[in-house]
């Protein structure tokens, strides 16, 4: 008899193992100004709020002196949180004067893996202000692949960039799971997206404000539903969020000081 508990007890926990395995946990977030400007209680602050996640892309970091070390100290504050991370850096952007940054990306090593240290995409570089950066990850033998990106404001135009990023994807890349993790700058109900939604992706959030105004305006500090994750066939989505750490007028200024930006949360597995 106890023999047959301790089976059952083992399956159920490889079970439990599985299942948790099995699920990858995604956060896109423009951290704004991502680089010195950001002090030990504010990575900490930063780091509380992603720690759940699997894997973590960051847009804005800031391309030259101190960018690359927030990144790190980023990493570093997780790492002592109970779980090993491991993270990567872009090579800054090579768009005009004023846009140029850096993206990363920083996971769990556990369960995910990488083989390579990534790349921007060289091929968008003279269409696209900030070219994206792309990595690929695998878990469970299985490969997926995330793009990392930041589009222009939305005053420049962000729609033809857009636009030459969906069909680069199409054309270029449609070998296997895909996720285009980022700020947009355009809120995904726009046609601009109609071209990678015929083409089987989806988006993780609809309807969704990411963005904080300057001050609460009866009692909401939202402003535009801009930042997104946008997944291709071959990535079942569980459950897609905004993680809004503000909750409350009163934390809006203390709030904007981490970014001005929400993160966005995707919960998902590979078919």
């Amino acid at each position: 008899m106890l023999k047959k508990i301790t089976f059952v007890a083992l399956m159920l926990f490889q079970c439990f193992v599985f299942s948790q395995t099995d699920e990858i946990h995604l956060i896109s977030w423009n951290i704004k100004d991502f680089g010195k400007t950001k002090n030990s209680e504010e990575l900490d602050q930063i780091a509380e709020i992603v720690r759940e996640a699997d894997i973590l892309a960051i847009q804005e970091v800031v391309s030259g002196y101190g960018g690359a070390q927030a990144v790190a100290k980023l990493s570093d504050i997780l790492n002592r949180k109970g779980s090993k991370w491991d993270y990567v850096i872009s090579n800054p952007t090579k768009g005009p004067k004023y846009t140029t940054e850096r993206y990363a990306f920083i996971w769990k090593t556990r369960h995910i893996k990488i083989k390579n240290r990534g790349f921007l995409i060289g091929q968008l570089e003279s269409v696209l202000d900030r070219e994206p950066f792309l990595l690929d990850f695998y878990t469970q033998d299985k490969k997926f692949t995330i793009i990392n990106f930041h589009s222009r404001p939305y005053n420049k135009d962000p729609e033809s960039e857009i636009k030459a990023l969906s069909h680069f994807v199409i054309d270029s890349l449609n070998t296997g799971p895909l996720i285009i993790a980022g700020d947009f700058n355009v809120d995904e109900k726009m046609p601009v997206f109609n071209t990678l939604k015929k083409s089987g992706f989806q988006p993780a959030i609809t309807n969704k404000k990411t963005t904080l105004k300057w001050e609460c305006e009866r009692n909401n500090y939202l402003n535009y539903p801009i930042d997104n994750i946008f997944y291709s066939k071959g990535v079942h989505k569980i459950e897609g969020r905004v993680i809004d750490f503000v909750k409350f007028c009163e934390q809006l200024e203390k709030a904007r000081k981490l970014s001005d930006h929400l993160p966005v949360f995707f919960r998902f597995r590979l078919e």
